[in-house]
């Protein structure tokens, strides 16, 4: 994943609404859930706060 996949992954990680995740990393919000959307499947996670923590106790994130 790029840089620029894991840091939507890890700005979900506190659980925050979509569209408070969009303006933290600069993005609408359908293109931050095109982000999440993509990372799940890469970590191996049914949902984006999966993704987040699968990311974050890999080291990835």
């Amino acid at each position: 994943m790029t840089a620029r996949e894991l840091e939507v992954p890890r700005a979900a990680a506190d659980g925050a609404p979509v569209g408070e995740i969009a303006a933290a990393v600069h993005l609408v919000p359908g293109t931050m859930r095109n982000y999440l959307s993509a990372a799940m499947p890469t970590l191996g996670a049914p949902t984006r706060y999966a993704a987040a923590r699968t990311g974050s106790e890999q080291g990835w994130i």
